[in-house]
Formats: structure tokens, sequence, C-alpha cells
């Protein structure tokens, strides 16, 4: 019998990686000579990836980007981000005492991220989680990304485990899009970075602490979808 899989997004959901984001994106504003992004903003700007961060960070403050200077902010970003892993990123409360209970359960779990892979593995094995997971898989994993719905199902796959018996969990307009997109129920967080409450995205169901993601609550959810 295929074991049923949880898969998870990663920054706003499983880990708040908002202060090192923001520190990374704040030291790229600087070398282009334009003002700090304020923590509130973060919120409008994540959840695409660094180079969509930068984008939008630039267009916040009504100031042009050419190719070739997002291309090298970009590498900035990125070493500035990946020299600090996992800085002060953290689990979210209740991440661990949630993992336990799906491995208990007979989940697998696994995540699909719009972060690069390298510094999705490296920041889940910083933080001593990459045990826990049967894939991580990034941005450039695939030749596709969120909300592609390939990303979500090839990241089940390369788990070993059955979209008809899998769910996922987010915190974004993204995650959610995609894992409809992929016929896959999906739970979202209301304490993850966007600036639109997810229940305007119309998720399967919403929790706001991990300890309401019950393994009870996955069951329904898949049984639900089978239908």
């Amino acid at each position: 019998m295929t074991r049923p899989i949880i898969v998870f997004d990663l920054d706003g959901t499983l880990v708040d990686t908002a202060p090192d984001l923001l520190s990374s994106l704040n030291h790229c504003l600087g070398v282009a000579g334009l003002q700090k992004a304020e923590p509130a903003e973060l919120r409008r700007f994540v959840g695409m990836g660094g180079r969509i961060m930068i984008e939008r960070a630039f267009a916040a403050q009504n100031r042009p980007l050419d190719q070739a200077k997002l291309d090298e902010l970009l590498l900035t970003f990125l070493d500035h981000y990946g020299g600090a892993i996992p800085g002060e990123s953290k689990p979210y409360p209740g991440v661990i005492e949630a993992l336990d209970r799906f491995e208990a359960a007979g989940y697998t779990a696994a995540v699909c991220t719009n972060k690069y892979e390298n510094l999705s593995t490296a920041l889940i094995q910083g933080l001593g989680l990459a045990p826990r997971f049967a894939a991580i898989c990034g941005q450039d994993t695939f030749a596709f990304r969120k909300p592609d719905p390939r990303h979500l199902t090839e990241t089940i796959l390369k788990a070993g485990g059955n979209r008809d018996h899998a769910i996922m969990v987010g915190d974004s307009q993204t995650d959610i899009h995609t894992a409809k997109a992929a016929g896959i129920p999906v739970v979202a967080v209301d304490f993850g970075y966007t600036d639109r409450h997810v229940r305007e995205f119309e998720p399967s169901h919403i929790i706001s602490h991990f300890d309401e993601l019950t393994v009870e609550l996955a069951d329904t959810l898949i049984r639900a979808s089978a239908r």
C-alpha cells in the first residue's frame, strides 16, 4: 500500500526565514543605492524566489532594473544569504511535533519550494531537519516551478509518493493555486508571507498553528479529494 505523503512549502510555512531574507534583500538594495525595505514589506516581495523578490523591491520604490543589473544583484543576494544559513531562521512553533505525528502515522514528508534547491537543502540541514524529508525540491530542481502543478506532482514522485494520497501545506496564493491545479488538497497557514489573507484563495483548510495540523485532518482531506 502506498504511504500517504505530506508536502510542505518552506519559507513562511515550515521555517520563519524572514529575518535572513530581509537582511540579504537589504544588502542588495544597499549595494544598488536604494532604501532598505521594512519588515512589513517583505510579505509583498517573497514567494517566487530571490529574483522576483528583488524585482518587486525595486518596483516598490519605482526604480528601473534591467536584466543585467538584476542578474548581478541576484548573485549578490545568493552569496549573502547562502553565507549565513541558517542564520536567524527557525522552524515555526509546533513544526517538529507535527512532523513527529505524521511520521508516526506512516506519512512520507517532502518539501516543494521556490527557493533554490541548494539553499533549501542547506537550510534544512542546518536546522537538523534533513532526515525528515524524502525529497527537497526547489525552483531549479525541475524545468518548472510553482505555480506550475508539475513542481508539486514531480516532488511527490521523487519522494516515492502518489498524488492520490497527498496533501500540501503552504502559506501563499502560489502554494494554493499549485495544489489546486494538481488536484491535491491544500492546508494554508495564516501566519506566512503573503500580503493578502489566505482565505481569499480558498484553500481546503486554514490553520493558525501547527498544533492544528493533525493526521486526522490530513486523512479527511485526502479521502474527500478522492471522491
